[in-house]
C-alpha cells in the first residue's frame, strides 16, 4: 500500500464520517512560540485550549511536521527522523472516547477493499490510563480482548500543555510485529512489563488524546486535576510513515516508497551499497531524511540563513552535503537528490511541482556556498593543526572544533576525519561541553519565549465575557467603555496619573500592530482623564489591548470613554501599507512570481518589504519597480476591500502571504482590480493617488535567499527627493556641469583620483625599497640575531610598515637569525610590525611575542603569528622605547 494511498484513505474515511478536511498548514508554525509545526494538533491549539472557537466540530487533516531537536541522532537509528506526516482527527465538543475508539478500530481493521487499512485485529494492542473505565469499555465494545488492553499509570499515559489548562488520558494503539522484533509482552507483568525493550515489536502507530480535565499547576505529571472540562476535545495523531512501513512490509520508514528512492540515488552517486557498511548506512539515512525535510521547508518559503528556521534548513542541507562527501562524492549532488525526492513525493504533494525549479536553485546555491565553506574551514583547520603540532600537542582543542562548527558550519564529523588524516585526535569532550552550553542557552531562550499561552490568561477571561469589537475600518473616533484595566498582567480596579497600564475597550477604532503595519496612536478620554495610547496589540484573536500612559485623571473598568485615533498618523500609515502592496505587485511584474513577500513593515512615511530572491536586483530593475509603483499612484486606482471565503479569494488569485494564518473568512484588498489583489487585514487609502509619491531608497540582501527593498512614501518621499535635488544643484555649481553630465564628470574625477592614488602607491613602494636597502646596512648583532629596528617617518599606514619589514627580511636572507621591527606614528597613533625568519624562530624568537612586549610600552596591545605580527598603542612618543624593548628581549633570551 503506497504512502500516498494510505494518506488518501485517511482523508476519504474521515470525510465519510462528516469531518471537515483541513489542509496542512505550512511547516512554519502558526503558533508563534514554535519555530516549526511539530505535531498535527499545532494548528488547532487555540481550539483545544479554548482561546478560539472552531467553526467545525469535527476536523481531520494530514499535517506536514518537522522536529529537529535530535538532529544529531538522525540516521544512527531507524527511528529518528526530522520530517514526518501526522494523520489526525479532532473533535471539539462533538464525539468523545467512544466515537474516537470506534473510528480507530474501523479504519485500522476494516478491509483494504473497503478503503480501510486492513490490519489483523489480533495484532492490535492499546495502552490506556489505569483509571479510564470509559475508554476500556469502548475498547471492549469494539472487540478488543481485555488481555490486549494494557493499563498504565498517569505519568506514562497523560497529555497536557505543560501548564495549567486542558489535560487528559490517552489511548495508544500498537501493532505487534512478531517475535523477530523483540520479546513478547506478558500481560501478567502489567504496566511494569510494558517497557522500551518491547517497543520495536509493539510499535505505536496512533495516539488518541482525550482532553477531559482542567489541570492545576505542578511539575511533570504531579499536578491536580481540578475538574472535568465543560467542552471536551479529541486530539489524535497517527504516524503516516509508521503505517506505511508496516503496510509495505519493510523494516522502517527509511525503506518506504517515499524515502528509499533517495538512498538508491545516494548508492548510485557514491558506488556504495546500503547495508554493506554500518557507517555508510547512517550517512545514507541522514541524506534521505534531510533531503526530504529541506525540500519541504523550502517549498514553504524557508531559505537558508544564520538564524531561526533558516539556520535549521542550512544545517540540514550542509549535513547532507557532508554525508555525501563522507560517502566519497566530491561533485555537487544536492539537485539530483532533491529531484529524486520530488519524484517520490509528488503524488502526495503535487503542489511541489509549482516551486521545484526554485527549490533546486536555492539548494544548489547553498551547496555551492558550503563547498566554499569547506575550503575556508580546511584552511582554518590546517592552521589549528599546525599550531597544535608546533606546541607539541597531539589533540586539537574542543574550542577549535567548536569554532569551526559554530562560525563556519563545519561539521564535527568532518573535523574528526580531517584531523585524523593529519595524525591528531580531537578533544570531543571539550567540544561536546561547549555544544551543551550553547544548547542550554538555546533551551533557556526557547523556554522564555514559549510562555505564549501562559501569559494570556487574563486576556482570555476578558475575551470570554466581552470580546473587543474593532471599528477602525470605518470610524476613527468611537464612544465606548472600559472593560478592563491591567497592570503587570493582573486586572486592577483603577489607574491614576503617571501609570502605564493596558486598557481593554468594548469597542475600539485603534488598529493593533499586525500584518507589518504599525499600531495606531491617539488618545482615550473621559470627562476627567486623558490617556495617551502608545501601543496596540492583539494577544489573542478576540481581544485588542491598548498600552496607555495616564496623563491626567484616573481610569477604571466601566468608565465611559471616547477612543480617538490620531488621524494624521493613521492616514500616513495607510499610505505606507498601500504602497507596500504596489511594490509587491511591481516586484512580481519585474522579477516574476518567485519574488514572494517574506515580511514587511509599514509606518508613517516609510515602508520596507522583504522578499525571496537569491540575486542582487540591478539598478535598472530597481528603477523599473519604482516606476511601476509610481505609475499606479498617478493612475489613481480604486482601492476596495471585500470579505469572502478563503477558497473564493484563492480562486480570484489573491496573494496569501507566507507564514500568515488565515481563517475560513478573509479580507481581500484590491488596488486597481487585478493590478494588486492580496489577503490583508490592514488599513489602506481609498485610491492609490492618495499615496502621493514613492521613492525607493535602498535594496539589498538580508540573508541567504532574502532581499529587502525600502522606500519613503508621501511627503517623506518628496522631502528626500528635494534634498537629493539640492545636492545635485550644488554639484552642478561646483563641477560646472549640467545635471545630465554629472555622472560622467564624477566618473572621470574618480578615475583620475584612482590613477593618482596608484601613482602615489608606486612612489611609496619605491621609497620603501630604497629605505629597505639602506636599513640592511644598519643590521646589528644582538645575542646572535641580526636585528633591524627602525622608526619610519614616511609610512602612510600599516601596509607600508608590513611591506618594509618583509622587504628587509628578504634581503637579509636565511644565513643567520633575523628580526626586523618597524614602527611609525600613523594618524597620531603608534603602530609596529615585526617579522622574523626561520632561523630566528628556530632560536626561540617569535614575532608575536616581541609585538606584545612593544605594544605594552606603546600603551596598547597586539599579536600575531611567529613569523609576522602587528600591534599598536596610544602613545606615539614611546616608539623609540618600544624598539629598545624589542632589542632587550632578544638580548636577554636564554
Amino acid at each position: 500500500m503506497r504512502t500516498a494511498d494510505i494518506r488518501q484513505r485517511w482523508i476519504d474515511y474521515f470525510a465519510e464520517k462528516d469531518h471537515h478536511i483541513a489542509a496542512s498548514v505550512p511547516l512554519v508554525s502558526p503558533d508563534p512560540s514554535l519555530l516549526f509545526t511539530v505535531a498535527g494538533m499545532v494548528p488547532f491549539i487555540p481550539y483545544i485550549i479554548g482561546t478560539e472557537t472552531s467553526q467545525h466540530p469535527r476536523i481531520a487533516s494530514v499535517q506536514k511536521c518537522i522536529r529537529t531537536k535530535d538532529i544529531e541522532e538522525v540516521g544512527k537509528t531507524t527511528r529518528h527522523g526530522t520530517f514526518f506526516q501526522m494523520l489526525g482527527n479532532f473533535s471539539f465538543g462533538d464525539y468523545f472516547k467512544e466515537g474516537a475508539i470506534q473510528f480507530a478500530w474501523e479504519l485500522l481493521t476494516g478491509s483494504e477493499e473497503d478503503g480501510r487499512y486492513g490490519f489483523d485485529p489480533d495484532t492490535l494492542w492499546v495502552t490506556i490510563w489505569e483509571q479510564d473505565e470509559e475508554a476500556e469499555a469502548a475498547l471492549l465494545a469494539v472487540g478488543l480482548p481485555a488481555e490486549r488492553i494494557v493499563k498504565l499509570p498517569r505519568e506514562d499515559i497523560f497529555w497536557d500543555t505543560g501548564q495549567p489548562g486542558p489535560a487528559g488520558p490517552c489511548a495508544e494503539w500498537h501493532v505487534d510485529r512478531g517475535p523477530e522484533f523483540g520479546p513478547e509482552y506478558d500481560p501478567e507483568t502489567g504496566a511494569a512489563g510494558w517497557t522500551d525493550e518491547i517497543g520495536d515489536r509493539y510499535l505505536e502507530i496512533w495516539n488518541l488524546v482525550f482532553d477531559q480535565y482542567l489541570r492545576g499547576p505542578g511539575d511533570g505529571k504531579d499536578y491536580p486535576l481540578i475538574r472535568e472540562l465543560d467542552q471536551k476535545a479529541i486530539d489524535t495523531g497517527a504516524g503516516l510513515e509508521r503505517i506505511a512501513f508496516l503496510k509495505q512490509g519493510v523494516a522502517n520508514m527509511y525503506e518506504t516508497d517515499e524515502v528509499f528512492p533517495v538512498i538508491e540515488k545516494a548508492q548510485e552517486l557514491s558506488g556504495k551499497r546500503y547495508k554493506d557498511n554500518a557507517e555508510d548506512d547512517v550517512r545514507m539515512r541522514v541524506i534521505a531524511d534531510h533531503v526530504r525535510s529541506s525540500m519541504m521547508l523550502m517549498y514553504d518559503g524557508v531559505v537558508p540563513g544564520n538564524e531561526g528556521r533558516g539556520y535549521v534548513l542550512r544545517r540540514l542541507v550542509r549535513r547532507t552535503v557532508r554525508s555525501m562527501r563522507l560517502l566519497g562524492v566530491e561533485t555537487p549532488s544536492i539537485e539530483a537528490l532533491i529531484a529524486t525526492s520530488y519524484e517520490a513525493l509528488k503524488d502526495s504533494y503535487p503542489e511541489l511541482g509549482d516551486r521545484i525549479a526554485k527549490i533546486l536553485s536555492v539548494a544548489a546555491t547553498e551547496e555551492d556556498a558550503f563547498r566554499r565553506t569547506l575550503v575556508q574551514g580546511t584552511t582554518v583547520l590546517d592552521t589549528a593543526v599546525a599550531q597544535a603540532k608546533q606546541a607539541g600537542r597531539s589533540t586539537l582543542s574542543g574550542a577549535d572544533a567548536f569554532k569551526l562548527h559554530d562560525t563556519l558550519g563545519f561539521p564535527i564529523d568532518l573535523t574528526l576525519e580531517m584531523a585524523a588524516e593529519q595524525g591528531l585526535t580531537v578533544d570531543e569532550a571539550g567540544f561536546r561541553s561547549l555544544m551543551t552550553e550553547q544548547k542550554e542557552r538555546a533551551r533557556a531562550d526557547a523556554k522564555a519565549k514559549k510562555g505564549g499561552h501562559a501569559d494570556v490568561g487574563v486576556y482570555q477571561s476578558v475575551g470570554e465575557k466581552s470580546p473587543t469589537a474593532f471599528r477602525g475600518y470605518d470610524e476613527l473616533s468611537v464612544a465606548t467603555s472600559v472593560v478592563a484595566v491591567i497592570k503587570d498582567g493582573v486586572s486592577v480596579p483603577v489607574a491614576t496619573a503617571g501609570d502605564t497600564v493596558e486598557v481593554i475597550l468594548a469597542e475600539t477604532p485603534f488598529y493593533p500592530e499586525s500584518g507589518g503595519q504599525d499600531a495606531d496612536s491617539g488618545e482615550i478620554r473621559t470627562a476627567n482623564a486623558t490617556l495617551a495610547v502608545i501601543d496596540v496589540q492583539r494577544p489573542i484573536s478576540d481581544v485588542i489591548v491598548h498600552t496607555v500612559t495616564v496623563e491626567e485623571g484616573e481610569i477604571a473598568a466601566g468608565d465611559a470613554v471616547s477612543a480617538e485615533v490620531d488621524v494624521a498618523h493613521r492616514r500616513l500609515a495607510s499610505k505606507a501599507h498601500s504602497a507596500t502592496h504596489l511594490i509587491h505587485s511591481a516586484l512580481h511584474e519585474v522579477l516574476g512570481d518567485d519574488a514572494t513577500q517574506a515580511g514587511s513593515y509599514n509606518k508613517p512615511g516609510y515602508m520596507r518589504l522583504d522578499f525571496a530572491w537569491r540575486q542582487g536586483v540591478s539598478h535598472h530593475a530597481r528603477q523599473e519597480i519604482e516606476g511601476i509603483a509610481n505609475r499606479a499612484i498617478r493612475e489613481e486606482l480604486p482601492v476596495s476591500t471585500t470579505v469572502m471565503s478563503l477558497d473564493e479569494a484563492r480562486g480570484l488569485g489573491a496573494m496569501a502571504l507566507f507564514g500568515e494564518k488565515y481563517g475560513d473568512r478573509v479580507r481581500v484588498v484590491e488596488i486597481g482590480g487585478p493590478f494588486s489583489r492580496e489577503l490583508c487585514a490592514g488599513t489602506h487609502v481609498d485610491n492609490s493617488g492618495q499615496i502621493g509619491l514613492l521613492s525607493v531608497t535602498s535594496e539589498g540582501s538580508v540573508g541567504s535567499g532574502a532581499r529587502r527593498i525600502e522606500a519613503l512614501v508621501g511627503a517623506d518621499a518628496f522631502q528626500s527627493l528635494a534634498a537629493e535635488r539640492a545636492i545635485v544643484s550644488e554639484l552642478t555649481t561646483t563641477l560646472k556641469a549640467r545635471p545630465e553630465e554629472l555622472s560622467d564628470r564624477i566618473g572621470a574625477l574618480l578615475s583620475r583620483l584612482s590613477e593618482t592614488e596608484k601613482q602615489l602607491s608606486q612612489l611609496r613602494q619605491q621609497q620603501i625599497q630604497q629605505v629597505a636597502g639602506e636599513l640592511v646596512e644598519t643590521a646589528a648583532d644582538v645575542a646572535g640575531v641580526r636585528l633591524v629596528a627602525h622608526e619610519s617617518a614616511s609610512a602612510a599606514d600599516s601596509d607600508d610598515l608590513r611591506s618594509l619589514v618583509l622587504d628587509v627580511r628578504g634581503r637579509l636572507g636565511e644565513a643567520s637569525p633575523v628580526v626586523v621591527a618597524a614602527a611609525a606614528s600613523i594618524n597620531g597613533r603608534p603602530q609596529i610590525v615585526i617579522a622574523t625568519n626561520q632561523g630566528a624562530r628556530d632560536a626561540g624568537v617569535q614575532a608575536g611575542q616581541l609585538v606584545k612586549v612593544a605594544s605594552v610600552v606603546l600603551g596598547g596591545g597586539g599579536g600575531g603569528k611567529p613569523d609576522l605580527a602587528q600591534g599598536g598603542g596610544q602613545d606615539a612618543s614611546k616608539i623609540a622605547d618600544a624598539l629598545v624593548a624589542v632589542r632587550d628581549v632578544i638580548a636577554s633570551r636564554g
